[in-house]
């Protein structure tokens, strides 16, 4: 969805936010898939996500869902480069987002 996540994340937590390389060019993912007759949707809210794969399981056919994620968004856990499991960067916050949080 336009960037390298993994190392943008990389680049963030070691490098000062030093961005280099992560930044993508990318189609309209959905638009292609609509151009090869295949249904497609594009999802950019966590409200959207339940509704979208429920229509696409519903669908007899191909079904291409493109999920737009911030370009901030961070995944967890994660083990710096030589580090061990026990030194694993976790969540900052225990706080589980679901479909309903705005």
């Amino acid at each position: 969805n336009g960037f390298l996540g993994m190392v943008r994340q990389w680049q963030e937590f070691f490098y000062e936010r030093n961005y280099a390389a992560t930044p993508l060019l990318n189609p309209d993912f959905a638009r292609l898939g609509e151009a090869y007759g295949i249904k497609s949707m594009t999802v950019t809210e966590r409200a959207q996500v339940v509704p979208s794969v429920r229509t696409a399981r519903q669908h007899d056919g191909p079904v291409l869902i493109n999920f737009r994620v911030e370009q901030e968004d961070t995944v967890y856990p994660m083990v710096a480069a030589g580090a061990s499991l026990h030194e694993m960067i976790r969540r900052p916050s225990k706080i589980v987002e679901t479909a309903e949080d705005e």
